[in-house]
């Protein structure tokens, strides 16, 4: 199991940030920034060969994107509890509908699609065709989100009537304004609307030169709105027309809602492909924006399964990296690392200054080991291979908390502890300064015991130390490797070169 702290630790939450400023769909970032890696090697092998294949579809196809794919989760779970969706939402799932068509029919377009991208592929299949359904839409929904005429006859018909009753009604109204009794009586030559009704603005003062119903008055009580009597029953029938418009639109609302409904699960499966295949293509460009490759998994089964005292390697796992960078560190600046470990030994130790980069070698091996497992390429040279481990286990601290109280060092030995009850053969462990914290002489001898104890368990463990004894004990000891941030003697700074062989 990998936990959230983990992740934490090692800072992969913010390469899930950053990979998800790469993808072009919502749904698709929701799912970089949720990304965990697997336990399961398959998985993780299809993953990485997902992106594999979005990576070459990019480099052979820079056109290729998803584009117009809109959030319409929320308006799935809204439909299937009954509710009406509005002309907007309606129109948001007509462009997820058009985008997911568009994509299916630019991908099988491809050349040799089937040989080249089956992972891809399959992914597409989850784009079902639901023409009747988009087929409705189009004919009730505008481009601008309103319900069109032609969304039903009887609509077509009461928009006509609504039109004839406005016409009727404004007709009257400008008879009335242009006569002469009730022009001089207008405290402006205007036809204005209260409460849904039309009304013609009347001086206060000329009140009884107009019969009707008053519906408002100015905020200076100088003006009147009235509704002669005379277009009463015009204002009546313009308001029912309208009325019967309405409850028209919502009965088609209700059915395209029920529509909707009807097909939720296939247009769920459909956001899901979309953003599937946005993701894949979001690890890919984010794969050259950090200059990274496809990684190798080890492939246990050829490995040597039994477990022998005198075996001093990792009897399944490997991890075995070329000039791994840091994706999280200017790479301008960072510099590289190459590392075995697995094949001749399972433990590493490395030694060096305080700010030599220890930590940042222990980090980028979790670090790349995360990405490998959830599908994403690694900034490291070509070849590398890494292994998929089931649990990754971790112990940093910052240089603060490194050096400093008991009840820091406390929390670090619960850490341990706790680590040490679930460690397993297939484990990752990565622990950062052995021992530190306490007295030097009681750390150190804690620092060979956990060594011990994790060869024991034949977990694969990368740790930092600064304790000399603990260099003597590993170079002593089968199945520990020494390692060392280079440091050089005559400017006086860490190179933050790791060399392996040398404390």
């Amino acid at each position: 199991m990998i936990t959230q702290t983990v992740l934490n630790k090692l800072e992969f939450p913010e390469v899930r940030r950053r990979l998800s400023v790469h993808c072009q769909y919502s749904v698709a970032s929701d799912l970089a920034r949720e990304l965990t890696p697997t336990p399961d090697r398959r998985v993780a092998e299809t993953w990485i060969a997902t992106t594999a294949e979005a990576r070459y579809l990019l480099d052979s196809f820079p056109e290729f994107s998803v584009g117009g794919a809109r959030d319409i989760r929320e308006m799935l779970t809204k439909v299937e509890k009954g509710a009406r969706l509005q002309p907007s939402e309606l129109l948001m799932i007509m462009d997820t509908l058009a985008a997911a068509r568009r994509l299916k029919r630019m991908f099988i377009k491809l050349p040799e699609y089937e040989e080249r991208f089956p992972n891809l592929l399959d992914i597409i299949h989850g784009i079902e065709n639901v023409h009747r359904l988009e087929s409705a839409l189009e004919q009730s929904i505008g481009p601008r989100g309103d319900v069109l005429d032609s969304a039903s006859v009887e609509l077509a018909r009461l928009r006509k009537a609504v039109r004839v009753a406005h016409s009727r009604l404004t007709e009257r109204l400008n008879n009335l304004r242009s006569s002469s009794r009730v022009g001089s009586a207008m405290q402006e030559n205007i036809v204005t609307v209260r409460e849904g009704r039309y009304v013609i603005p009347i001086r206060a003062d000329a009140r009884n030169v107009v019969r009707g119903i008053v519906h408002g008055t100015s905020a200076s009580g100088q003006t009147l709105f009235i509704e002669p009597f005379d277009v009463v029953e015009l204002n009546n029938s313009w308001r029912e027309r309208q009325a019967d418009e309405r409850q028209e639109v919502n009965r088609i609302l209700d059915d395209l809602s029920e529509k909707v409904a009807d097909h939720a699960d296939v247009l769920r499966r459909m956001v899901d492909s979309v953003a599937e295949v946005d993701l894949a293509l979001a690890k890919a460009r984010y794969s050259r924006a950090i200059d990274a490759t496809r990684p190798v998994f080890h492939d246990t089964t050829t490995s040597a399964q039994r477990v022998r005292s005198e075996d001093i390697g990792h009897p399944s796992h490997i991890v075995s990296l070329r000039e791994a960078r840091h994706p999280l560190l200017n790479p301008d600046t960072v510099v590289p690392l190459s590392l075995d470990i697995g094949a001749d030994f399972r433990v590493l130790l490395i030694t060096g200054p305080n700010t030599g980069g220890k930590t940042v070698a222990l980090k980028t091996v979790g670090l790349l080991t995360l990405m490998a497992q959830s599908g994403m390429f690694i900034p490291a040279a070509a070849h590398s291979e890494l292994s998929v481990f089931p649990d990754v286990f971790v112990d940093i601290g910052d240089e603060q908390s490194i050096e400093q109280s008991l009840s820091t060092f406390s929390s670090h030995v619960t850490n341990i502890v706790s680590m040490l009850r679930r460690v397993r053969s297939t484990s990752l462990v990565l622990l950062d300064e052995l021992g530190a914290g306490t007295d030097p002489q009681e750390g150190s001898a804690l620092a060979r015991a956990l060594i011990t104890r994790l060869l024991e368990s034949r977990a694969m463990v990368i740790a930092t130390t600064h304790y000399s004894e603990v260099k003597a004990y590993a170079y002593a000891t089968p199945g520990v490797e020494n390692a060392s941030v280079e440091f050089d003697v005559e400017t006086l700074s860490p190179t933050y070169r790791l060399t392996v062989g040398i404390p």
